[in-house]
């Protein structure tokens, strides 16, 4: 089968090419772009982009799906779907399940259930410790050759100095990055939010920056020290970014991500004490907000992530104290990342390269994040003048825990393609010619 993706403006920051172009697909591959105006091949089935973005495929570095073992939040087809309306073509699944993923034998569940989803692509993260447990490392070599794209312990900092060198000189062995939630737990025990003012206001025990501070600075030094290639996740603090800077520019193998939640809201949004504003990293105040826009402006951040992280409804309802960590993300991080772009804190071309081209490279996802010749047809279109109010009632996940109900943005993913499969389609763009598309798109 032949798609051909017509009248849109290509962005595809590994060829260079930042202009209108067609884009021609085959069996699941990209057979190449066209120039505007070049002869167009017969029988293909046509998706007109008039006044569209079309990107590669969006990939998201850090996911939650929950499956196997907590179901009743999220599982894989779910996240998958709200991945793919989301705009994001290809996941990475975090090990936090029941039983977590540091065996082979999950690694390949995961990665059969998301086959069986035929949405988006699933690709799992293993363990660096056996049950995240931070004791005994867990056999990547076999996790990888089962699927696995890079190794993390999650929201389980890996606690000691001499674990995560023995940790990241194993990881290397296989060519894994290994993903660290830098979080010194003796400093935050006991913590709910971001320590400063509004955790005095609030009378809730804080967590200090320090705590993330100290654990980025450990991971760079033994990045150089080792050699391995280290990912910091979901940065929120300055002097943690600073660290991943200062590394970057001693040439060391270090990137780092940042969530929407954290450049986008402030501890401040605590004041009514809703949970859903509950979240580790915390958000942190308008000083650390701001480092984080600069560091998206010059280049510091290497990807956007959603850190994704459902919970039912009747957890979130707990007190605030109780209550878990974490909130969706899937469905409106590419929202609220075209506000970055509305703002002039980046340009489209960053965008697609924080949000694909970049997190290829980080995982080694081969013949992901670009359009060229006989790479994966997995392709996002984006329309950077819509203008759309997310409703958490349609969200595709099964949990509903955001704190962007209700939100207006500007700017958002409009169909998403992943192995050619037109798997996601706003209703409101319905200029595919084809209608089993429009009906596999709506599943």
């Amino acid at each position: 089968m032949k798609l051909l993706i017509a009248n849109g403006y290509l962005v595809d920051p590994t060829q260079g090419i930042n202009t209108g172009r067609d884009l021609l697909i085959e069996d699941g591959r990209v057979l190449g772009v066209l120039e505007r105006g070049q002869e167009r091949p017969g029988g293909v089935e046509v998706l007109d982009a008039t006044g569209l973005i079309v990107a590669p495929g969006f990939i998201d570095l850090h996911t939650h799906l929950r499956e196997p073992g907590a179901e009743y939040k999220e599982t894989i087809a779910s996240g998958a779907a709200a991945a793919v309306a989301g705009g994001w073509a290809s996941v990475c699944a975090m090990p936090n399940t029941d039983p977590v993923n540091d065996s082979p034998a999950v690694t390949r569940f995961v990665i059969e259930q998301a086959q069986r989803a035929q949405l988006a692509n699933v690709f799992p993260i293993g363990s660096i410790t056996k049950g995240c447990g931070g004791k005994e490392l867990s056999e990547m070599g076999e996790m990888k050759n089962a699927g696995i794209v890079a190794v993390s312990d999650d929201g389980h900092p890996v606690p000691t100095a001499g674990m995560m060198r023995r940790a990241m000189e194993y990881a290397r062995g296989f060519e894994l990055t290994v993903v660290d939630h830098c979080q010194d737990v003796s400093l935050t025990a006991g913590g709910v939010m971001h320590e400063g003012r509004w955790s005095l206001i609030l009378g809730l025990r804080g967590m200090p920056a320090a705590a993330e501070d100290v654990h980025v600075i450990r991971d760079c030094v033994l990045a150089k020290l080792t050699g391995a290639s280290v990912h910091i996740a979901h940065v929120s603090t300055s002097g943690g970014l600073d660290a991943v800077r200062r590394a970057k520019e001693m040439g060391l193998p270090v990137t780092c991500e940042v969530a929407p939640h954290h450049w986008t809201l402030t501890d401040e949004a605590l004041a009514e004490y809703d949970t859903n504003t509950k979240m580790s990293p915390p958000l942190r105040s308008q000083n650390h907000v701001n480092a984080l826009l600069e560091g998206l402006r010059d280049g510091t951040v290497d990807a956007i992530a959603t850190d994704h992280a459902p919970h039912h409804a009747d957890e979130k309802n707990l007190e605030f104290d109780q209550a878990p960590f974490g909130i969706t993300g899937l469905e409106t991080a590419v929202g609220l990342a075209f506000d970055l772009v509305n703002q002039g804190i980046i340009d489209l071309e960053q965008l697609v390269r924080l949000c694909s081209t970049n997190p290829a490279r980080i995982f080694s996802l081969k013949d992901r994040g670009t359009l060229a010749e006989n790479a994966h047809a997995d392709v996002t279109i984006l329309d950077p003048a819509c203008e759309w109010t997310f409703d958490a009632a349609t969200s595709k996940s099964k949990s509903r825990n955001t704190p962007f109900h209700g939100r207006t943005m500007t700017g958002a993913a409009v169909a998403t393609i992943v192995g050619g499969r037109v798997v996601y389609l706003n209703p409101n763009y319905t200029r595919i010619t084809d209608a089993k598309h429009r009906q596999a798109s709506a599943k």
